[in-house]
């Protein structure tokens, strides 16, 4: 034991290098954040963003269910552009009944929560499914829309509307 701290002898102290077994033993427990390909939890991942929404989506081979914010996504997305755009990677491949989807999003609107579904969703299908990720980058699934709102500028109403103009 080692008296100044307590600690046993295989424990490195401040200042000392660690052995190689105790530093192959630190690396080896760290997960990466990202795992292209890969399960995790048993669920493939992908992350898409849109406006200021974000929506986290996860995939695994099933019957097709579709939950969005742990509700069934027609009931989520009730308008018909919506839902469409939110499915539209599934329904372009004709895989609807072939993956259970199930999606936390967040932030913005309607529009932009349907948008970064659409986006997240691609992603998750691209690190499942190899093969897929090149009609999905064709049909522009895996492109980032980059138009967000523009701020507001000081000394005006809005982002370019100006205040009334007076003469005098």
């Amino acid at each position: 034991m080692n008296t100044m701290r307590n600690l046993p002898e295989s424990t490195p102290v401040a200042g000392e290098i660690p052995t190689a077994p105790a530093a192959a033993a630190a690396v080896s427990t760290r997960v990466p954040s990202r795992l292209k390909g890969k399960l995790l939890g048993g669920y493939y991942w992908g992350t898409g963003r849109r406006k200021s929404s974000v929506a986290r989506v996860r995939v695994r081979p099933g019957t097709g269910i579709f939950m969005v914010n742990e509700r069934d996504v027609k009931a989520f997305f009730p308008t018909p552009q919506d839902l469409f755009d939110s499915r539209a990677p599934l329904t372009s491949l004709q895989i609807e009944t072939k993956w259970d989807v199930f999606v936390n999003v967040k932030g913005g609107g309607p529009t932009g929560q349907a948008g970064a579904v659409r986006m997240g969703l691609a992603r998750a299908l691209g690190n499942a499914d190899e093969t897929l990720d090149q009609p999905l980058r064709d049909q522009g699934f895996l492109t980032r829309d980059s138009r967000m709102k523009e701020r507001k500028k000081y000394g005006q109403r809005g982002a370019r509307r100006r205040f009334q103009f007076s003469k005098r």
